[in-house]
């Protein structure tokens, strides 16, 4: 599944589970998440962590292809990041306690000037292994927690692939655009550019390399205010009306919202950073796919001391079936509590869907 979709989002909120465990579940259903650890973080390692999207997963075989960007960090890291890149010594410092007592977290980097409160005011240990991580010197070799722990690439990233060829900037984002290209099937040059956030003007000359070899097809798709593209291989399949399936918010499938809309046409906003009495739809939502229409978004929560999955706000989209969806909804619900080891469901009655889900759902 990771080799086909290139890359899986990372992210830190854990109300339900963490996000990068969802897409495995919305595609495969029950599964073990542990499976997907060993493939990042036990030999052999078949995946590795790097800045794909955003943090991220991704297939060891693409590992070359990120090494422009890991030469690049002074162009794309954070900006308080990017000024340790003038602090030779003290990241020859850092790197020899990775090297010594690897893998450490940054927390166990007792070197530097601690932190201040606040999200970003990082220790200036943090700060140095973030830039050492984002130039491919040092690696994640596991995680304690949700906290990364750093040791040198060459401990982490498999033999092989370390002595791989290095490509050209040119044919590692050619290569990147077709990888997104077969994931998305058919996208806009800004979809295929965003998949691995790759720049306007190197997006653009890989896309007509492409189109000139072949590979991309340039497609109307009906609706669409712009050119599409859709991969030579890419084929339509029977889609099952009755298969449902939750979607994290930072699911590829949807990750761009403005792709979301011309494809779904749901306008989906993760509403985690608006104030709560503004919040539509809720919290932590996810969309919730049926055969081929995003059909109903929930707003879902773990409770995992009372052993319940929390439905905090069930919202149906316009025009749909509510009977079929609350059932498929709580078909797929249930599926999902028992996945997380929860027993049972809860609905709240909030939302137009909330009262038909709720009597599905028992």
């Amino acid at each position: 599944m990771v080799e086909r979709l290139g890359v899986v989002q990372i992210d830190s909120v854990n109300v339900l589970v963490r996000s990068h465990y969802l897409p495995a579940w919305s595609r495969l259903g029950a599964y073990a998440p542990d499976a997907l650890d060993a493939l990042a973080y036990k030999g052999p390692r078949a995946v590795f962590e790097y800045w794909g999207h955003e943090a991220s997963l991704l297939p060891m075989s693409l590992h070359p292809l990120f090494r422009w960007r890991m030469a690049r960090a002074a162009d794309h890291a954070w900006r308080h990041v990017r000024a340790m890149a003038r602090r030779r010594g003290f990241l020859d410092k850092v790197l020899a306690l990775v090297a010594e007592r690897g893998p450490l977290g940054a927390g166990d980097l007792d070197v530097g000037k601690p932190g201040r409160a606040g999200w970003w005011e990082w220790s200036e240990a943090k700060r140095a292994i973030e830039w050492l991580f984002y130039c491919g010197r040092v690696a994640t070799a596991s995680r304690r927690g949700f906290e990364r722990l750093y040791d040198l690439t060459e401990r982490v990233v498999p033999g092989a692939i370390l002595d791989a060829k290095t490509p050209t900037e040119a044919d590692a984002q050619r290569a990147l655009v077709e990888v997104a290209a077969r994931a998305l099937g058919v996208a806009t040059e800004t979809d295929l550019r965003d998949y691995f956030r790759l720049g306007l003007a190197p997006a653009r000359v890989a896309v007509a390399a492409l189109v000139e070899g072949g590979t991309l097809v340039p497609t109307t798709v009906e609706g669409w205010g712009k050119l599409g593209y859709r991969h030579r291989e890419a084929r339509a399949v029977a889609i099952d009306a009755d298969r449902g399936a939750l979607l994290s918010p930072f699911d590829s499938l949807i990750w761009a919202r403005d792709r979301t809309e011309r494809l779904f046409g749901m306008r989906y906003k993760l509403e985690i950073y608006t104030p709560e009495a503004k919040r539509v739809h809720g919290y932590y939502v996810l969309p919730f796919l049926l055969g081929d229409r995003l059909v109903a978004r929930v707003d879902l929560k773990a409770d995992r001391a009372a052993g319940t999955l929390l439905v905090q706000a069930a919202h149906a989209e316009p025009g749909v079936d509510r009977a079929v969806v609350s059932s498929a909804l709580a078909r797929e619900l249930g599926g999902m509590a028992a996945w997380l080891g929860l027993a049972r469901v809860e609905v709240a009655r909030r939302g137009d869907l909330a009262r038909l889900l709720a009597a599905a759902a028992r």
